[in-house]
């Protein structure tokens, strides 16, 4: 008696209330439902389910009115069986220990498991088809697999209007295509003779026939000879002469320019044959001693004018180090080509604090090297000091694409430079591109108008 009491204090009471529109036949029927459920509150029902619960026991009023019974049964036993499932109370004190309580789920006043003993396919089989139909509509799930045209009910059967045996309907048709006559022929068939009218193509137009006829033209005797009498290499010269370049093949063409006299039977039609690829030898490694070459910079050498230090990746930051230290000091070094010798930012940034101080140098070249863009404005803005760079080469560096930012400010900074003549930096936009372009023909323009007024 005190353990019903302890159930009984620990229910929870859940209320569920709603209207119902449903149809039977051609009456409505609005059924006001409200469902009490209680449930113990040590088994916890899943947030998830009870909306599937809802779902469920709202469908089961739909049907009242036509299988209440059946439908009450057959769908709230699987439903529930499926909502409630058996979960236990954790009861937590100090101590670590956990007591578990369990007890049956109860349905309409009886256990779940009562319902097993329930024959569901008894049940169906005293449904209508209508009433299976609208059974399988609710409760069976949309299977993925199958086409969409047998997912889908087929809404339009109707009665026949009237008698119909297939297999009768066939033999008319057949038999009715036997028995009637062909369309007689108007005229006969005789093999070998065409009947009917045969096709005229239409007259041209005056137009057409006017640009269809060929022009005359009288080149003379002479000329007239000559070319009916020219062989076809001398034709093909001829034609590279005027131009024709679409009437001859690649050797023929350059056969021609070059005066070689046309490949024998190549001809018209002549195909051009792949020709054996020339062995270059391979270019030789660059022998310049870079420790020597940076004691002679430093030394300021007179007759060290040009150093070519290319493809010599055996350079250390050291040896860079000391030769742009000496770089700035030197009076006599014009010509300074470091081509993919490994140069990085921190160097590249010493060569641009050499180049503010040397005002002897008038070319460089740092291209194919591992400078970012940043560091190249700072190049180009280095050359601004001295004002005696005249060509300045730094394409094909790590990073490919400047930027719009860093090729405005590159492009500002060449405005400014009035003895810079030749730039190799690859722009993407046209606008910097036609500026720069225009800047340095502008530079160009000068320096041969102070030319032309000193031999004056």
């Amino acid at each position: 008696m005190k353990r019903e009491e302890e159930e009984a204090e620990e229910e929870m009471v859940v209320d569920v209330a709603g209207n119902l529109d449903a149809w039977h036949g051609n009456q409505r029927h609005v059924v006001k439902c409200k469902i009490t459920l209680s449930v113990p509150t040590h088994r916890t029902v899943p947030p998830l389910h009870l909306p599937f619960f809802c779902v469920f026991f709202f469908l089961d009023f739909f049907f009242v009115i036509t299988v209440e019974a059946v439908l009450r049964r057959s769908l709230l036993r699987y439903s529930l069986r499926y909502c409630y499932s058996k979960r236990s109370l954790e009861s937590t004190s100090s101590s670590t220990t956990t007591k578990t309580i369990t007890t049956p789920a109860k349905l309409y006043g009886k256990d779940v498991g009562a319902y097993d003993d329930i024959d569901v396919d008894e049940l169906l089989a005293q449904l209508s088809p209508e009433e299976i139909t609208m059974l399988a509509k609710e409760v069976d799930p949309d299977d993925s697999f199958l086409p969409p045209s047998q997912r889908t009910n087929y809404e339009c059967d109707k009665a026949p209007t009237g008698p119909l045996d297939r297999k009768k309907l066939i033999d008319h048709i057949n038999k009715q295509a036997l028995e009637t006559p062909d369309r007689p022929e108007l005229e006969p068939f005789v093999p070998g003779v065409v009947r009917g009218k045969k096709w005229i193509p239409p007259p041209q137009a005056a137009k057409l026939q006017a640009a269809d006829e060929q022009i005359a033209i009288d080149l003379g005797d002479e000329y007239e000879q000559a070319l009916t009498d020219a062989t076809q290499e001398e034709i093909i010269d001829l034609a590279a002469i005027l131009g024709f370049h679409s009437m001859m093949n690649q050797d023929q063409y350059h056969a021609s320019l070059l005066n070689k006299g046309q490949p024998v039977g190549l001809g018209w039609d002549g195909i051009t044959k792949s020709a054996i690829p020339k062995i270059f030898p391979a270019e030789a490694p660059n022998t310049t001693d870079p420790e020597d070459t940076i004691q002679r910079i430093k030394s300021d050498d007179s007759k060290l004018v040009d150093v070519n230090l290319n493809n010599i990746k055996t350079i250390s930051d050291e040896q860079f180090d000391k030769l742009f230290e000496a770089l700035k000091s030197n009076t006599h070094l014009e010509v300074l080509s470091l081509t993919n010798v490994g140069l990085t930012d921190r160097t590249a940034l010493q060569l641009a604090a050499a180049l503010e101080q040397n005002h002897a140098l008038r070319v460089l070249n740092v291209e194919t090297n591992f400078i970012s863009p940043p560091v190249i404005v700072v190049l180009v803005k280095s050359l601004l000091t001295q004002m005696t760079i005249e060509e300045f080469r730094a394409s094909n560096q790590r990073s490919q694409v400047f930027g719009n930012k860093i090729e405005m400010e590159i492009t500002e900074l060449v405005e400014k430079n009035t003895t810079l003549l030749r730039l190799g930096l690859h722009l993407e936009f046209n606008d910097a591109r036609h500026r720069v372009a225009a800047h340095l023909q502008r530079n160009i323009d000068r320096i041969r108008q102070a030319r032309l007024n000193q031999r004056k």
